[in-house]
């Protein structure tokens, strides 16, 4: 079978990708958190799951119509994950949403790319078409794109997408944080400033982590004590305050490690005591051990047949 261009982009991509020793000391201080990065704080006890920041998501970024419109709030029942069609969708819970609240028997969470501070995805991908930018944002360049959808099995989110139904030129999608306004006019992203209730705040991450704490602070019986995202995977862009355990609202208990440098610790160590060659030259002698095993025992049977 023929060797396409992207099949051996792939197969190429992969093998130098393999033989890379791990980074420097110098570039794990680099992924420490930036205080100037942006992100976005989501408070569950204040969303009313009115879907008007899926709405906005959908205009913002040009997303095909839902076949349930967006006034259609029974949707919300169902178990949603954002796809190909749409990059953030709200989900509700059965449940008050914290303790304090009686007058309401439902918790609604948004779900959208959460924009890691240390991303899997960037890591995962053999081209750099996924990168972190300046300001926090994870950003996607699809003239880069293989389609090898290594991305896909490294996000700890299971977020991105990748659009099965476009044979010609399939691209990855997921939430893009709206960078470009952002760069341009440094306005919220459009899910953000939808939001009637200000569930949802956008600034800097740092400042947004003084919000939540502050406000645990002053209502603790309505907060858990933790800020999800703080230090899930080493970190998030999006935060979110909640007045359950986060596991009850299908966020995944996370270790504080991501998985970036877990992979980059064991490639450390296989690089640093030489296995890749022992395993090679090792596997080479076992296949040569073999080879002339059979031939001598072929030869010899040869011989008493004579």
């Amino acid at each position: 079978m023929g060797m396409n261009r992207r099949t051996f982009l792939k197969v190429t991509g992969a093998t130098v990708a393999a033989s890379l020793p791990s980074r420097s000391a110098q570039a794990d201080e680099s992924r420490a958190p930036d205080p100037d990065h942006v992100g976005c704080l989501v408070d569950t006890t204040k969303c009313i799951g009115c879907r008007k920041c899926e709405e906005a998501c959908n205009r913002a970024n040009r997303l095909p119509m839902p076949d349930k419109l967006f006034d259609d709030l029974w949707v919300l029942r169902e178990r949603r994950r954002p796809d190909a069609t749409r990059f953030t969708v709200v989900n509700s819970y059965p449940g008050k949403p914290s303790p304090v609240q009686q007058d309401r028997d439902r918790t609604n969470i948004k779900v959208q790319c959460m924009h890691c501070l240390d991303p899997a995805c960037v890591s995962a991908c053999i081209v750099g078409a996924l990168t972190k930018s300046k300001t926090g944002p994870v950003m996607y360049d699809a003239d880069k794109c293989i389609g090898c959808r290594y991305c896909m099995v490294a996000c700890p989110f299971e977020i991105p997408a990748y659009e099965y139904n476009n044979p010609t030129v399939p691209r990855v999608m997921k939430c893009t944080y709206c960078v470009d306004e952002q760069q341009k006019t440094g306005a919220s992203p459009a899910c953000a400033a939808a939001c009637p209730m200000e569930a949802i705040v956008f600034g800097k991450r740092s400042e947004l982590l003084q919000l939540g704490r502050t406000r645990i602070e002053a209502e603790s019986d309505r907060y858990e004590d933790h800020i999800y995202g703080e230090k899930e995977v080493g970190g998030t862009s999006w935060l979110y305050l909640t007045g359950r355990p986060a596991e009850e609202l299908d966020l995944p208990r996370l270790p504080e490690v991501a998985p970036p440098r877990l992979s980059e610790s064991i490639q450390h160590g296989i690089f640093n005591y030489g296995a890749i060659p022992l395993i090679f030259y090792g596997s080479l002698a076992g296949v040569m051990w073999m080879s002339n095993r059979k031939s001598h025992k072929a030869s010899s049977e040869s011989d008493n047949e004579q």
